[in-house]
C-alpha cells in the first residue's frame, strides 16, 4: 500500500483550486467514498434493527431484560472497535495511502457482517459485529480525506456534502433490507451486507491517490505510526483536535439517546395502543428510520448552501439548536406513535443531518500530513465514547424513569457543542494546509 509500492496518484490538474471542470478521477473519488460510506452506514444499523430476533434465537430465550442486556454488550463492543479502528485506519491513511486503505476497511466491515449471519452463539456474534466495528470506523476517515483532497476548493463543500449524505442512504438501505428481507429471518437480512465488497473491485481499480497527498507522503512514510499520530496534538494543531473531538462529541452523545432508545419507545407506545398489532411493530420502526432518513437527506443539501453562507461554526451552532428543540418536543409532548412519525422527518433533518457540517468541518482542520489522523480522530474518539451508552442505557431509563425522559436528558449535551464550537477557527475559504 504504501511508497515502496508505487501508489499511484491522480494527475495534478484534478486538485488545481482553481479549476471548474471535475475531472473522471474527482467523481470517481466522490462515487467510490459515497458508496462506502453509505454501505458503512448499512452494516453499521443493521444488527439494530435485527437484535431482537437474533440474540433471542442464539440466547434461546424471549427474556427482554436479558436479550436488552445481550445486545448492549454486543452494540457497545461494535461502537469501541469502531473507535478504536477509525483511529488506526486514520494514522495507516495518512502513512500509506487512502484510496488503497478506504478498500480495506470496507472489505473488513462487509466480510465480518457476512460472517454475523452465520453465528451459533451470541459471542461468536459479538465477536463478528466488533471485527466489523474496526472497518466501519477506519472507512470514514479515509474516504473523506480521499475527497477532501481530491475536489477544488470552490466545489469541496458540495462533494463532502454528497458524500456525507451517504450516511442517510445507507441507514434507508438497512430499513429496506429489513422490511423487504425481515420475514426471512435475521441471518438474510444480515447477509446482504455483504454486498460492500464488490466497491473494493471499484476503488482498487479506478481510484488513484490523491495528487495533494502524494506531494507530502515521503515525509509522512519517514515518521513512525506513533510520530504521525502525536503530530495532532503539536502546538498549533493541539487546539484544533481537543474542539473537534468536543463538537463531535456533543453532537453524536446528544442523540446517542434518541436513536438508541426509539425503537424500544415505539415498543412501547404500539403495544399500549388498544388495536395494536404486535406484528407490524417492527414495520413500524422502519418507517420512523426512513422517515427520519429522509430528513436527514434534506438537512445535507440545505448545507450545501448554508456551509457556504454562515460558515462552518455558525451552520454547526442553528443545527445543534434545531436538535435541541426538536428533541425536547419529540420526547416530552408526544404521546403516541403517529406523533412520533410525523416529527420522524424534523429530528432526522437537524439531528442527524447535523453530521454534515463535520464532513466540511474536520478535514479543514488538519494538514494533509495528519489529515485522516485528525479529523478519523476527532470522529471516532467521540463515537468511542459513545459506546458507553448502551452499557449504561437501562440506568439512564431508570434514573429518569421513561424512554422518553432519558432521551430528552441526554439531549441537553447539544449545549456543550453549541458553546464548544466558537472556541475552534473558522475555516470556510480557507485553503487546505499542505
Amino acid at each position: 500500500m504504501g511508497t515502496s509500492q508505487g501508489a499511484k496518484a491522480a494527475p495534478v490538474a484534478s486538485v488545481d483550486a482553481q479549476a471548474y471542470r471535475l475531472s473522471r478521477y474527482q467523481w470517481l473519488a466522490l462515487i467510490s467514498a459515497f458508496l462506502g460510506w453509505m454501505f458503512d452506514s448499512m452494516d453499521l444499523n443493521l444488527f439494530t434493527l435485527v437484535l431482537v430476533p437474533s440474540v433471542s434465537q442464539l440466547l434461546h430465550s424471549t427474556d427482554a431484560t436479558e436479550i436488552s442486556k445481550i445486545g448492549s454488550y454486543i452494540i457497545a463492543g461494535k461502537l469501541l472497535t469502531w473507535g478504536i479502528g477509525g483511529v488506526l485506519f486514520g494514522v495507516a491513511a495518512d502513512r500509506y495511502c487512502r484510496s488503497r486503505v478506504m478498500g480495506l476497511t470496507i472489505l473488513i466491515y462487509a466480510a465480518f457482517t457476512l460472517l454475523s449471519a452465520f453465528a451459533k452463539t451470541w459471542p461468536q456474534l459479538a465477536v463478528a459485529q466488533a471485527t466489523a466495528g474496526f472497518g466501519i470506523g477506519g472507512e470514514w476517515a479515509a474516504g473523506a480525506a480521499l475527497v477532501a483532497e481530491s475536489w477544488p476548493g470552490r466545489q469541496r463543500n458540495r462533494a463532502m456534502q454528497i458524500m456525507q449524505m451517504a450516511f442517510a442512504f445507507g441507514f434507508l438501505a438497512a430499513a429496506l433490507d429489513n422490511l423487504l428481507l425481515g420475514r426471512f429471518g435475521w441471518r438474510v437480512v444480515l447477509g446482504v451486507g455483504a454486498a460492500p465488497a464488490l466497491v473494493t473491485i471499484l476503488v482498487r481499480r479506478f481510484v488513484p491517490e490523491p495528487q495533494r497527498w502524494v506531494q507530502v507522503r515521503e515525509s509522512v512514510v519517514a515518521e513512525s505510526a506513533m510520530q504521525t499520530f502525536t503530530a495532532i496534538f503539536a502546538p498549533g494543531l493541539r487546539r484544533k483536535t481537543i474542539i473537534g473531538v468536543i463538537v463531535s462529541s456533543a453532537a453524536m452523545l446528544g442523540c446517542w439517546g434518541g436513536l438508541t432508545f426509539l425503537p424500544s419507545w415505539i415498543h412501547q407506545l404500539s403495544a399500549a395502543a388498544a388495536a395494536a398489532d404486535q406484528r407490524n411493530i417492527g414495520t413500524t420502526v422502519s418507517y420512523a428510520f426512513i422517515l427520519m432518513m429522509f430528513g436527514a437527506t434534506l438537512g445535507y443539501l440545505t448545507l450545501i448552501w448554508m456551509l457556504d453562507a454562515f460558515g462552518r461554526r455558525m451552520s454547526y451552532f442553528i443545527f445543534s439548536l434545531g436538535s435541541l428543540i426538536v428533541s425536547l418536543v419529540l420526547f416530552m409532548t408526544v404521546h403516541d406513535v403517529g406523533g412520533v412519525l410525523w416529527l420522524m422527518p424534523v429530528y432526522g433533518y437537524f439531528v442527524i443531518g447535523a453530521f454534515g457540517t463535520f464532513a466540511a468541518y474536520l478535514p479543514e482542520l488538519f494538514p494533509t500530513r495528519v489529515r485522516a489522523t485528525g479529523q478519523g480522530f476527532c470522529w471516532n474518539m467521540a463515537r468511542a465514547l459513545t459506546s458507553i451508552g448502551p452499557i449504561a442505557g437501562n440506568a439512564v431509563v431508570s434514573k429518569f424513569g421513561s424512554f422518553p425522559a432519558a432521551s430528552a436528558a441526554v439531549s441537553l449535551l447539544f449545549i456543550v457543542g453549541m458553546v464548544s464550537i466558537w472556541f475552534g477557527p473558522e475555516t470556510k475559504g480557507v485553503p487546505l494546509d499542505n
